[in-house]
């Protein structure tokens, strides 16, 4: 073993990690973003459906209610797998 100078990296080889390329990652991002209009297009048509502007509130608050709800379960559900 070839002697060490001090603050040396203790190996010889760097790590060769699996980094995605910036292809893959463009194509990640493009499909959350996607997922993410899907998502939002849905809730204003939905929200757009309403024939008053108290049934929008209501709705809109049913919809933050919902996703709140859903949140609140799957981080429950990771902590106990953690």
């Amino acid at each position: 073993m070839s002697e060490r100078r001090k603050g040396q990296w203790p190996v010889d080889q760097p790590a060769v990690l699996d980094a995605p390329s910036d292809d893959e990652l463009y194509v990640q991002r493009a499909a959350e973003r996607a997922l993410h209009e899907l998502v939002m297009d849905s809730i204003q048509h939905d929200l757009e459906q309403q024939p008053s502007p108290l049934t929008v509130i209501t709705a809109a608050r049913s919809w933050c209610n919902r996703i709140t709800a859903a949140a609140e379960e799957i981080a429950r559900a990771k902590r106990g797998a953690a």
